[in-house]
C-alpha cells in the first residue's frame, strides 16, 4: 500500500547481481549514478538530506508543542515530550555530522510552514507517517557514511525514529483513532 508517498520503498538497485568473477583486467566497473549504496557518489545526496532534516526543525518544534498541548493525558504528554527531546538531540547530531563531513556549518534554510492538524488523532497519524518517511530518508544518509562514528550516529537516529513510530502507533491505538 502507498499512503501519500509513504510505504513505497521503490526498487533497490544493488548493481549487477552476477556471480563474483575476479577482475583480472585493469578496468573497474563504474557504479550507476542512481546507486544509493555506492560511496562517494551517494555523498552529495546524503548532504542534501541532512540539510533538509535541519531545515524542518522549527516546524517540528511547533508541531510537537501543538501535540503536547492537545494530548488528552499526562502519559501522552510525557511520551510526546520524550520524542521531542530526542528530535532536538537528532538536530544537534545532524549539525555535527554535516560539519564533520564538509568542514562547514550548515546554512540556516527556511523550513516548512506549520499547519496545525485537524485533530489530535490526525496529528498522531501525521507524526507516525513522518517517522516512517524519516527512516527511509535517513537510511540513504547512512549508506553514504564511511566513518564508524558517523555510522553509529545514523544508526542511533534511525533506531530512535523507529521507536518513535512505535510510540505514535501506541498513542494512536490507545486513543481510539481511526483512519
Amino acid at each position: 500500500m502507498n499512503y501519500n508517498g509513504y510505504g513505497n520503498y521503490g526498487s533497490y538497485n544493488y548493481g549487477r547481481t552476477a556471480p563474483f568473477i575476479p577482475n583480472t583486467s585493469n578496468t573497474v566497473r563504474q557504479p550507476e549514478a542512481t546507486d544509493i549504496f555506492t560511496y562517494p557518489q551517494n555523498l552529495q545526496n546524503a548532504l542534501t538530506l541532512i540539510q533538509q532534516a535541519l531545515a524542518g526543525e522549527t516546524e517540528d518544534r511547533m508541531f510537537y508543542t501543538w501535540l503536547i498541548e492537545h494530548a488528552p493525558s499526562n502519559e501522552d504528554q510525557q511520551i510526546i515530550s520524550g520524542i521531542r527531546d530526542n528530535e532536538i538531540g537528532h538536530f544537534a547530531l545532524f549539525k555535527k555530522l554535516y560539519y564533520e563531513l564538509t568542514g562547514m556549518t550548515p546554512q540556516q534554510a527556511p523550513g516548512e510552514e506549520f499547519i496545525p492538524p485537524e485533530s489530535y488523532c490526525a496529528g498522531l497519524a501525521r507524526a507516525l507517517l513522518g517517522e516512517q518517511s524519516a527512516v527511509q530518508r535517513y537510511r540513504k544518509i547512512l549508506y553514504a557514511m564511511q566513518n564508524r562514528v558517523h555510522i553509529n550516529i545514523m544508526t542511533e537516529i534511525i533506531t530512535d525514529e523507529i521507536r518513535h513510530g512505535i510510540l505514535y502507533n501506541y498513542l494512536y491505538s490507545k486513543n481510539g483513532c481511526t483512519g
